[in-house]
């Protein structure tokens, strides 16, 4: 498999994990972006949503929901032309907008999911060889318990800011206002009110960071077996990461769109001014969709979302890889250095 082959692994340090999994986040978002940026300049082309209704744009790493506003979408998701096809949105948007337009929406992300995604493969990596050195013959399972526990933190950390930015983007308010709101919120619901929305985002991300993991290391032993390596080359950590984040995505695929649903509801009752409803809870939004679609509605979106979420995790697995594999790397260099220098000096 003629690819860069990584070095066998040696210790570095949390620091640069993280620096590893912002440079991983960074360009996943790069690459991912411009494809969902183009993909709902053409579903708002085909069936514009009036005033107050909401959808979701996610780029690969985190979701985003944007609210209509004056029976158009926001400025950045406004499409002046008429687009045949994919290849024919790119040209005009590039052509009409710049090529910058094809990141539009990319701030928020890097503001809220680099951070998620730093503390998420941080976790992992320590979670995981904690648990192998102390699980003994079954540290087989140790990536699927660390996968979910990292998700569990991270979610948890994230979630009061996921919810301070699906206020902004439902109502425009200024910071001042939006602080007056939070406070309101924790006086009279109490401070888990901040974890709304919680729940169903562990019942998605939970379930995928352990399946994706756990497949994700043995693809790659298989594939490092087969091929009478060692060490992973970046192709391997490629095609693995495509592959588990694939078996992930199809498997917690209900869930997803159970939180889409969840999401672009909450969306609408704060453009509405209805906050004060209670939101459906899981179950309810799973049996309304079944009432309504059938059990094959648990599964829509399932090509666009196989689409996206495959080359995003190979994205990021294979950049997460190779920085640590560079990290390891320049410290296996610095001792080698620093060993004659001890050596001479005694």
């Amino acid at each position: 498999m003629s690819s860069q082959t990584f070095s066998e692994p040696v210790h570095i340090t949390p620091f640069q994990q993280m620096v590893a999994s912002c440079s991983g986040a960074i360009l996943t978002s790069l690459f991912v972006t411009p494809l969902d940026v183009v993909k709902i300049r053409l579903q708002a082309q085909k069936t514009p949503l009036s005033k107050g209704k909401c959808f979701v744009y996610c780029n690969g790493l985190m979701d985003h929901i944007c609210v209509c506003e004056n029976g158009s979408v926001k400025a950045w998701y406004k499409a002046p032309g008429h687009f045949t096809g994919t290849l024919d949105a790119f040209i005009k948007i590039i052509r009409g907008e710049g090529i910058t337009s094809l990141w539009s929406g990319l701030p928020p992300t890097l503001v809220m999911a680099v951070p998620a995604t730093v503390i998420y493969f941080t976790c992992y990596d320590q979670l995981v060889a904690m648990m192998k050195s102390r699980m003994g013959e079954s540290a087989d399972l140790a990536p699927l318990l660390a996968g979910a526990l990292a998700r569990v933190g991270s979610a948890t950390v994230i979630s009061p800011l996921e919810l301070i930015r699906t206020k902004l983007q439902s109502e425009r308010q200024s910071y001042k206002e939006l602080s007056g709101v939070i406070r309101s919120s924790v006086v009279n619901d109490g401070w888990l009110s901040l974890w709304r929305g919680w729940g169903p985002t562990i019942l998605r991300d939970v379930p995928f960071s352990a399946m994706y993991w756990y497949n994700y290391e043995k693809v790659k032993g298989w594939l490092c077996e087969y091929h009478s390596m060692r060490a992973p080359t970046f192709t391997i950590t490629f095609i693995s990461g495509a592959v588990s984040g694939s078996i992930a995505a199809i498997a917690t695929l209900p869930f997803d769109v159970v939180k889409t649903r969840r999401q672009v509801e909450l969306g609408e009752l704060q453009a509405l001014k209805l906050s004060s409803r209670a939101p459906s809870s899981t179950l309810q939004v799973m049996r309304r969709i079944v009432a309504e679609n059938g059990a094959a509605g648990l599964f829509a979106g399932f090509m666009p979302r196989l689409i996206k979420v495959a080359p995003a995790c190979a994205i990021m697995i294979s950049t997460y890889e190779y920085g640590k594999a560079f990290f390891g790397n320049r410290n296996r260099e610095r001792e080698r250095t620093l060993v004659p220098f001890h050596t001479s000096s005694s």
